[in-house]
């Protein structure tokens, strides 16, 4: 099979069309011919040297995918050869062929393109896990994403209004705002011009958020402290302003805030299992019903996966940047 492979760490170039042998399905695992793989900042990471697959993953970069299942292990009771899936795979998504524990796949949501289908996974787990077990946001509750027309960010507005929240949402530019709105966020924020923490006291009264989900951390770490309210919860996902932060963990202390934080790549079959069953329950009908539907940025063909990665680093996007793997 044809993949896309990491030559060396490194730039967006590093990135090559190599020959590799077709996966072969576990008891539990079903063999995918991939039609799309989603881009995530994750497979950036990979591709630097900064983010290793975890042990017994593929080398090849690509957490999500979407196609059709071609083979199935003995075991396997969920998926039949011909069904159309996407999945979450802890490595190997830009491949022509990707084996998956069947209790990480979801059926592809009825009326969703591949591509459309491959945006869903990785965003759509990160999300519920980070969002809803983790940080418990309820109908009423205010929430706040940094990064709002990221794939996360795009998902995360979307499902937040689904369930009753309010949403405020950060971003760079009055376009991206405007897209934020148009995806239901009740305030969006320009953070190149105001401070989200004096827009947030604004927005709610000087109350503050009940929820925040960051992926930028850096400075952000003390501003959300001062931006959450009283009992507020704030979950960490990522670091694009750095790891390391000066805190006045006075305000954590007085507000009674709780900071969590995840990781999903390293966790393992059966703990994505319990996300993917809660997705299939709660969230893929609203996606047949078109409720809720992957923000697309743009579809690269398999060949151009360089192209797709500095398209993610250059920090433009609206939504997902999928490969088109066909």
């Amino acid at each position: 099979m044809r993949a896309v492979e990491i030559r060396e760490p490194g730039g967006p170039e590093v990135l090559q069309i190599t020959t590799r042998e077709r996966p072969v399905p576990k008891e539990r695992e079903v063999l995918v011919r991939v039609l799309a793989a989603g881009i995530n900042r994750p497979d950036c990471l990979q591709r630097q040297g900064a983010y290793p697959p975890p042990p017994g993953a593929s080398d090849i970069p690509g957490l999500e995918i979407a196609g059709e299942v071609v083979a199935a292990g003995a075991a396997v009771t969920r998926f039949k050869p011909g069904d159309r899936v996407c999945a979450l795979v802890p490595g190997g998504g830009y491949a022509e062929f990707c084996c998956v524990d069947e209790t990480n796949a979801l059926p592809a949501p009825g009326g969703l393109t591949m591509t459309e289908a491959a945006a869903l996974p990785e965003t759509f787990f990160t999300v519920w896990h980070n969002v809803f077990q983790r940080g418990g946001l309820k109908a009423g509750e205010t929430f706040l994403v940094h990064g709002g027309t990221s794939g996360i960010g795009t998902t995360a507005i979307q499902l937040a209004k689904a369930f009753g929240a309010r949403v405020l949402a950060t971003a760079g530019s009055e376009a991206k705002c405007a897209a934020m709105r148009d995806l239901g966020a009740d305030v969006a924020i320009n953070y190149r011009e105001s401070d989200f923490v004096d827009a947030v006291r604004e927005a709610t009264g000087g109350k503050g958020v009940d929820l925040i989900l960051d992926m930028v951390g850096g400075d952000y770490i003390n501003r959300n402290y001062k931006a959450a309210a009283v009992e507020g919860r704030i979950v960490q996902i990522a670091f694009l302003k750095g790891r390391q932060a000066e805190v006045d963990f006075s305000l954590l202390m007085m507000k009674r805030l709780t900071h969590t934080g995840s990781t999903l790549r390293a966790r393992d079959i059966a703990f994505k299992a319990k996300i993917a069953d809660e997705l299939r329950q709660h969230v893929w009908p609203l996606l047949s019903e078109r409720k809720v539907l992957p923000v697309m940025d743009s579809i690269f063909p398999m060949e151009q996966a360089s192209a797709a990665h500095q398209r993610m680093e250059d920090g433009d996007h609206i939504g997902k940047i999928v490969l088109d793997m066909g």
